[in-house]
């Protein structure tokens, strides 16, 4: 048998066809491709109006189908409204507020009130704001109670809103003028049907009449430097150098009037003439306060009343009818004392006020009085049953 050279005695290998999607793709996606391929290379506006789709698969191969892999540029997604505060907020990042007033209990620490009634305090000062001052507004104004809350140090403070020390000082100075000038309608003197009508039990027993209550605070004030202004501010009762102001409350515990800052040597009776208190009272009124008060002549001349404790002046002791009558007086004159409490919770007021911040001490007083009167009565009325 002749064996023919040159000619493989067995068959040779099939080349195995590879399995591309070009072989398993499905009518329907061939399709597809010759319309894409086809198509122009720039995007046509009626390729923008399609909507996105997901990456198809074809159902034999499970693979992804090129023809819509590579043409994806041309769909476009539904556009997106941004609210520009959120953007800018997103580009500058979350502000100091967002992240220290997260509800009451923070708000009240490091405002005095509560998280809604500090962002109303914000959309009323809005317009106060000063444009040369990058800082937002309402970080600046949360800067300014905590000064005024905590009394914290301008570098404290400085750090905590990533700001100069320099920028620090004038952003409170701002707004201490601003809330100095606008919380004045916080303060209000309350007609004498509203007194009335809002007077606890305990003062329509015994001082059915009484339009006020009165009383001189001190806040510590850093000694001067100067000799006659540091004899001036030394007060013998505290035995220290002090600031010295009337408060006026009504008998539901509202603060209805707060007087500038005297140098603590002052008199309660000169006080109570140079503050203007006098010019609220009409006749009729009845002013109840410390034995301290030497101005029955002057309110007699407005046809005023007033009720103080009783003096043992030469005497060994109080009668029992005086007696009496003390134990009430002072039964409900504590509330007074409870309000200057609430005064006191700014630690501005409740620690040593520094020289610096004397010229501005005014506008504070009238600031936390304000801060006061936003939080819940001080003595409630039951409802009637």
């Amino acid at each position: 048998m002749q064996v023919v050279v040159g000619i493989q005695s067995h068959y040779p290998a099939k080349e195995r066809r590879q399995l591309t999607q070009r072989t398993t793709a499905s009518p329907q996606i061939k399709k597809r491709r010759l319309e894409s391929e086809d198509a122009p290379e720039t995007c046509q506006p009626a390729c923008e109006a399609e909507p996105a789709t997901p990456k198809f698969r074809d159902a034999q191969t499970q693979w992804e189908d090129p023809s819509h892999v590579d043409h994806t540029y041309c769909s476009t997604t539904p556009s997106v409204k941004v609210d520009k505060a959120t953007q800018c907020e997103a580009e500058m990042g979350p502000t100091v507020t967002s992240t220290t007033v997260i509800d009451d209990a923070r708000s009240r620490l490091y405002t005095g009130v509560r998280m809604v009634q500090f962002f109303t305090l914000v959309t009323v000062l809005l317009p106060f704001s000063k444009p040369s001052i990058t800082l937002p507004v309402v970080d600046q104004i949360l800067m300014t109670l905590i000064k005024l809350k905590l009394n914290l140090i301008l570098g404290d403070i400085a750090h905590r809103f990533n700001v100069s020390t320099s920028m620090a000082s004038i952003v409170i100075s701002h707004w201490i003028d601003v809330m100095g000038e606008q919380f004045k309608v916080l303060i209000p003197w309350l007609p004498r049907e509203t007194i009335r009508a809002t007077m606890p039990l305990s003062f329509q027993r015994n001082y059915p009449r009484t339009t006020c209550i009165i009383d001189c605070a001190e806040s510590a004030m850093q000694r001067a430097t100067n000799h006659d202004s540091r004899s001036d501010t030394f007060s013998q009762y505290k035995s220290r150098n002090t600031v010295k102001y009337l408060v006026a409350v009504a008998p539901n515990g509202l603060i209805m009037f707060i007087s500038d800052a005297y140098a603590g040597r002052s008199s309660d009776k000169f006080i109570t003439m140079d503050s203007g208190f006098l010019d609220y009272l009409r006749a009729g009124d009845e002013v109840m306060a410390d034995r301290g008060f030497t101005i029955r002549d002057l309110l007699d001349e407005r046809r005023v009343s007033l009720n103080i404790p009783a003096f043992t002046y030469r005497r060994n002791q109080l009668t029992n009818e005086e007696t009496t009558r003390t134990r009430r007086v002072a039964n409900v004159r504590i509330h007074v004392e409870r309000a200057i409490q609430r005064l006191k919770v700014f630690k501005i007021l409740s620690q040593t006020v520094p020289i610096s911040m004397a010229p501005k001490l005014d506008n504070i007083l009238t600031i936390c009085a304000g801060l006061v009167n936003l939080k819940s009565p001080l003595i409630r009325v039951p409802r009637e049953v």
